[in-house]
């Protein structure tokens, strides 16, 4: 019986926490502007923290206040849309990687400095690329930008195909699942569950996409990259974990574990989104560019 009550109490809990930040990440998406990048400044914080505590344990020690330093800037860049000063960033805190361990002398050298530079792009760089997409089609930051722009349907496309391969991954692979999906990294994932994720995903994909009025084929792409992404992103934030000898992240979201554990879904299929729906959706130009280089290599080769 008391195993039974925690077990609702565990339930209960995931479930009220789930909701919550749910709720307060759709208001700051469909807010935009600078609630937007709070948010994605405060996930930039919590989640580098919690990525530097994993790999402490695994004896690494990447320098946590450069790293902070480094995602502050590059989400403000990226609001601001000052993206020649992204590469400054990048190439100062690089240099500041090999300075401090220069200064403070503590071993492992060179995993140090590459933990640091790999802190700061995997916890700060990749979810600016949620400021980016909700960007989409606007000129400015903004307080609000509560119009539905092209970016906000992108983003609304995104979070709920990410959201339904969560719950058909957890759906199929309770029910049908048999065969691991990557059972060195994460034992409990199965390619029954992974693939009727990807279709219930692709199926909502497609839903939104018809409904923000973009082709059937384009929202068919977009929620396969995003669902691919997003499983990969999953992957590689247990791959971390699993190399450190730790099951979560953190405990800052009862019931859920840490902000990496429900943000490492979106850190790969965020960009990867960005660059589809803006290169192949918003302007064709690029497709437009590479049929007329594929048209020349033909033309060169004779056929």
């Amino acid at each position: 019986m008391k195993n039974i009550l925690n077990l609702f109490n565990n339930s209960t809990l995931r479930l009220i926490t789930g909701v919550s930040i749910g709720l307060l990440v759709l208001g700051c998406v469909i807010a935009g502007g600078i609630p937007l990048m709070l948010l994605v400044m405060y996930v930039a914080y919590i989640g580098s923290k919690e990525y530097v505590s994993i790999l402490q344990k695994k004896g690494f020690r990447p320098f946590l206040h450069l790293i902070i330093i480094a995602d502050i800037c590059f989400v403000i860049l990226t609001a601001l849309k000052r993206f020649d000063l992204v590469p400054v960033v990048l190439t100062l805190g690089t240099i500041g990687a090999f300075t401090l361990v220069l200064c403070k002398g503590r071993q492992p050298y060179i995993a140090n400095v590459a933990t640091t530079v790999l802190g700061f792009i995997y916890g700060g760089w990749l979810p600016c690329y949620v400021i980016l997409l909700r960007q989409l089609n606007q000129d400015s930051l903004g307080f609000l930008s509560i119009k539905m722009s092209s970016g906000l349907g992108f983003l609304v496309l995104l979070f709920f195909t990410i959201l339904m391969t969560d719950v058909g991954g957890y759906v199929f692979g309770s029910k049908f699942g048999k065969h691991p999906l990557a059972p060195v990294v994460s034992p409990k994932k199965t390619i029954e569950g992974a693939v009727g994720g990807s279709l219930l995903a692709i199926a909502v994909a497609m839903l939104i996409g018809y409904l923000i009025h973009i082709e059937w084929y384009q929202a068919l792409i977009g929620g396969l990259l995003i669902t691919a992404f997003a499983q990969i992103g999953d992957l590689a934030e247990s791959l971390i974990k699993r190399d450190a000898g730790v099951k979560d992240s953190g405990n800052s979201l009862p019931g859920h574990g840490g902000f990496l554990d429900r943000a490492d879904s979106y850190l790969f299929s965020t960009p990867v989104a960005y660059f589809y729906f803006n290169y192949f959706v918003v302007s064709d130009q690029l497709t437009i560019d590479f049929i007329s280089f594929a048209r020349k290599a033909l033309h060169a080769v004779g056929l």
